[in-house]
């Protein structure tokens, strides 16, 4: 007490300045050593560890790239602070100190070289968990890219300013909704009706690469998709008509992720999850149609959604290397959304479910084109995606989101007339996402009778 009563303010400043200042020298020259013992220690097996880095695609090296990277941000962490929490802020100027000290401990950089997007920052493990998140992270990027989520509304869902009167459409919608489906019950709707052209669109209008972005897709935040490939003559001259007289069938449904549900779904019930509504999807494309549809029902994410693409991958090779006739894969799904955003309009008095048209591109900003995951149908893929979109807008407008464009593959290379939907949302009565497959069957087939 003495010594700081008779210093100044600033002397104590000073003090505490260089208190500091030799603390962060102690850290640094301790971390310095513990990285050089780290680095003497794994030397002595580095061609081992560099054997199982390199080769991040396999389960194993995947293992090893992720241990590496908490090793990585533990390190920073402890002894570095300040330049990990810049790190995770995404401050890029703090990059070119962490190049320094990379460079004066080469093994230590070696390690980190995948929180900077490296060679080993997008392996298997990491694609694996990417794909199987895409339901989760599709409703906040649909959102922030102007999605026109709240089209059936009237009101950007975004502008906290709308809640209320949000809150109260909300309400109307669902009593509305209500008394539909009473009426219904009660014998007061016709069955669906398919529709005729309601508007043409211009495609002209759309040869422009802005114009036809605006109208058609959303592009996820860390995926690149060029004029090269999204090209309305290029998009439209692709022919993707197909004999439903053949032998053998001809569409294939199935469901990577068979445990999605809606709001009104029985647990255990999969007739009243995604899986029902494939079926009800089949039964119209059979009866109505005279498609001959394989509905594959196998489950392949009930221990959990990291793996489902995965698991599912070998199955479906083997239904295609049995079933050479088939010419369309469907991966059925549904979106999950904020409990406030509804996929729902009013088709000919029917509460029906929006739907939306993914492709996986095999490439993101951060890493280019991925190689291991090429996709040698991707044009017929994106083609396939817009001219259903493009019927879907003439025949019944509003009904679908815009396609919605991510990085990575989906298994969507094992055929070129290859759609991944997502049918409704979370927040989606059964009824409201099995209404969804009359007009959804009915545009398919447009598509594939070339009409």
């Amino acid at each position: 007490m003495e010594f700081v009563t008779a210093v100044s303010g600033k002397e104590v400043l000073a003090v505490k300045r260089e208190s500091k200042s030799s603390a962060f020298i102690g850290k640094l020259v301790t971390a310095a050593f513990l990285l050089l013992g780290f680095q003497m220690l794994t030397q002595s097996c580095g061609s081992r560890v560099e054997e199982l880095t390199e080769n991040s695609d396999t389960l194993k090296g995947a293992m090893i790239q992720e241990l590496a990277e908490t090793a990585s941000r533990a390190l920073y962490s402890t002894y570095m602070s300040g330049l990990a929490v810049s790190l995770e802020g995404d401050h890029e100027t703090f990059w070119l100190l962490q190049e320094q000290i990379d460079s004066v401990l080469p093994f230590y950089g070696y390690l980190t070289e995948g929180l900077q997007g490296g060679a080993y920052g997008d392996g298997l493990w990491e694609i694996l968990r990417a794909e199987a998140d895409d339901e989760g992270s599709l409703s906040l990027n649909s959102i922030e890219s102007g999605d026109g989520l709240g089209v059936e509304l009237g009101h950007d869902l975004t502008d906290s300013s709308a809640e209320s009167t949000l809150e109260e459409l909300l309400r109307a919608e669902n009593e509305a909704a209500m008394q539909m489906r009473q009426e219904s019950a009660q014998g007061l709707f016709s069955d669906f009706v398919p529709h005729t052209r309601q508007i043409r669109v211009d495609l002209a209008a759309l040869e422009s690469y802005e114009a036809l972005l605006k109208e058609f897709y959303t592009i996820d935040s860390n995926t690149m998709a060029g004029s090269d490939q999204l090209d309305v003559n290029k998009l439209t001259a692709k022919d993707m008509t197909i004999d439903k007289n053949s032998d053998g069938p001809q569409i294939l449904i199935y469901h990577t992720h068979s445990q999605e549900g809606f709001v009104d779904s029985v647990p255990g019930d999969d007739s009243t999850n995604i899986q029902g509504v494939g079926e009800r999807l089949a039964q119209i494309l059979r009866d109505t149609y005279g498609y001959q549809v394989i509905h594959h029902t196998g489950e392949y994410d009930v221990e959990g959604r990291n793996d489902a693409y995965a698991n599912a991958l070998p199955a479906i090779e083997q239904i295609l290397e049995e079933n050479p006739s088939i010419q369309v894969v469907i991966d059925l799904h549904r979106d999950e959304m904020p409990e406030k955003t509804r996929l729902v309009m009013d088709l000919d008095g029917r509460p029906t479910a929006r739907f939306m048209f993914f492709n996986g591109l095999s490439r993101t900003k951060t890493t280019g084109n991925i190689a291991y995951l090429y996709n040698e149908n991707l044009d017929d893929n994106l083609a396939f995606s817009f001219q259903m979109q493009l019927k879907a807008a003439e025949y019944y407008p509003g009904l679908t989101r815009k396609i919605y464009l991510k990085g990575y593959r989906y298994n969507m290379h094992l055929a070129s007339r290859y759609l991944l939907i997502e049918l409704g949302a979370q927040n989606n009565t059964l009824e409201e996402a099995m209404n969804a497959c009359n007009p959804l069957a009915h545009i398919l087939d447009l598509v594939l009778s070339g009409e």
